[in-house]
């Protein structure tokens, strides 16, 4: 199975998940008097717009080289993380508002049967962030990791509201607000994720160095290469799926341009076959005389 099938894949999964849990959420919040369980649900159903645009620019950042774009689409993968952030932003929005205005109002205890909706929520919620995680890590696709994100966002979400309703089922009247005190607080973690996914995203576009690894597994195998003495400068950038890599490889000075050439492909053919997750491979030979 390729990156892409992994990705698409994995984003299919949280979107019927999400569709699910919005409508699970929705009834168990409007007929258990649980607001956070309806933050919840408000949550969700921005998690299944959030994730149809992963699945775009998962599709899109796929697409081969053209005369236009000689690099690839994979640049389009970090913007998309970055509308899935605003569409977190505007849910954490929407649920604190919504939260402050509810804890001025009376209004009913929550039923104690929102508990159980709300703990097996919390555990499919977890199980999704980490097999989504998974996908994400494998395919190298920064939109995936966003998205798995949002499980655990949801996941922790879930975990506040059941701590406000078991407040408010314990300590009964007067303590009715503890339900919309949980949903503030968890407006207020999806905020901090949502910094947490827009970081990595952003260094994505500024070609931040930050593949340290990769360089030292790059090094290692041109060292293996025949022709190669060392090897020098190493810049990488990630665009979508792929890294981009500019090598300057160090051959014997002596040797004719003809093989200094027939040196460099190789090696790019080698660095390709070895490391899969490379892109584009430029490699500048530079002659050394001892």
């Amino acid at each position: 199975m390729t990156n892409e099938q992994t990705a698409i894949k994995a984003t299919y999964f949280s979107i019927i998940g999400n569709i699910c849990l919005a409508f699970i959420k929705g009834l168990a919040g409007f007929f258990g008097n649980s607001y956070a369980l309806i933050a919840d649900a408000i949550e969700s159903t921005t998690d299944i717009f959030s994730s149809l645009l992963v699945l775009f620019g998962i599709k899109y950042s796929n697409r081969p080289p053209d005369e236009n774009h000689p690099y690839g689409h994979g640049r389009a993968e970090p913007l998309i993380t970055f509308l899935v952030v605003v569409f977190l932003i505007t849910s954490a929005a929407i649920i604190a508002y919504k939260s402050i205005i509810n804890i001025g109002t009376a209004h009913e205890l929550p039923k104690s049967w929102t508990l159980f909706v709300l703990g097996a929520i919390i555990l499919w919620k977890e199980y999704s962030y980490r097999l989504v995680m998974k996908r994400s890590i494998e395919s190298n696709s920064s939109s995936l990791k966003a998205d798995a994100w949002h499980h655990r966002s949801d996941a922790i979400t879930s975990i506040a509201a059941f701590i406000g309703i078991s407040i408010a089922i314990v300590l009964g009247k007067g303590y009715e607000s503890a339900d919309d005190w949980a949903a503030l607080f968890a407006s207020g973690f999806i905020i901090y994720n949502s910094y947490m996914i827009f970081r990595p995203a952003l260094g994505e576009i500024m070609d931040e160095q930050l593949n340290e690894d990769l360089i030292v597994e790059i090094r290692k195998v041109a060292q293996q290469v025949d022709g190669v003495v060392n090897t020098e400068k190493c810049f990488i950038r990630k665009a979508g799926m792929k890294y981009h890599v500019d090598l300057h490889a160090i051959v014997n000075a002596n040797i004719s341009v003809k093989e200094g050439h027939e040196i460099s492909h190789l090696l790019k053919d080698t660095l390709q076959e070895q490391i899969p997750a490379l892109g584009h491979v430029l490699i500048h030979i530079e002659p050394t005389y001892s």
